[in-house]
């Protein structure tokens, strides 16, 4: 269970470091309902996390692992795989990086999210979780970790729902500080707001070559292991 959890919590700290996630928060936040919106999206996260990592536990089930209790060759093919793509994403995102930060600009969908119903906003949070290319490949990776370790179910379910608590912080911490502190939280919120909009790309080329490479590591270890 201990290396399981090792393995789990850097996935979880890829995700956790997320600043396009993190900023629609606040966003949300700066909405006339605020708390709900908030909540809404904080909830909406979470499931998008804990259902995508569910549906690959089940996908993993009895055949994560092999008979010597050492990952199945298809998991190291998945994180081979997972590697590839997201060192190349890291690339891409490198070269588009702007290299005069101040004139980074946020996506245009955010400008509206004043407009979000629940439902919307509900919906945001799944996309920003679950489809995000970035979330999904390290919510994959860290389940096929959880499935091929040999623990017992509870166990790596005990391992998921850390990884999605620890994933989560990112998002969580804003919604916390504004449930606590209400208005006086709008200066400390905007400033996070900015310097993720700023530094959002770099930091996510980064992170995504680093754990690709590490993903990369993984792989050919249990294919030639």
């Amino acid at each position: 269970m201990g290396k399981v959890l090792g393995d789990v919590l850097g996935y979880a700290a890829g995700v956790l470091v997320s600043p396009l996630p993190i900023i629609a928060m606040i966003l949300v936040l700066a909405t006339p309902r605020g708390r709900l919106s908030g909540s809404v999206f904080a909830i909406g996260w979470l499931v998008g996390l804990s259902g995508l990592g569910a549906v690959m536990l089940a996908v993993g089930g009895s055949e994560g692992a092999s008979g010597h209790g050492q990952p199945a060759t298809w998991v190291g093919g998945l994180k081979l795989g997972l590697g590839v793509l997201l060192a190349l994403f890291g690339v891409r995102l490198w070269h588009r990086r702007p290299r005069d930060v101040s004139q980074a600009r946020l996506p245009k969908w955010m400008a509206a999210i004043d407009s979000f119903t629940p439902v919307k906003i509900f919906g945001l949070a799944l996309l920003l979780s679950a489809a995000n290319i970035k979330n999904a490949t390290f919510t994959i990776a860290a389940s096929a970790s959880i499935s091929s370790s040999g623990i017992p179910v509870g166990q790596q379910i005990g391992a998921l729902a850390v990884f999605v608590v620890i994933a989560s912080l990112g998002i969580l911490a804003p919604l916390a500080v504004f449930l606590i502190a209400g208005e006086r939280a709008r200066t400390t919120l905007d400033g996070w707001k900015n310097w993720a909009a700023q530094h959002n790309i770099a930091v996510m080329a980064v992170l995504c070559f680093v754990i690709g490479l590490k993903l990369l590591g993984d792989g050919i270890a249990i294919l030639t292991g």
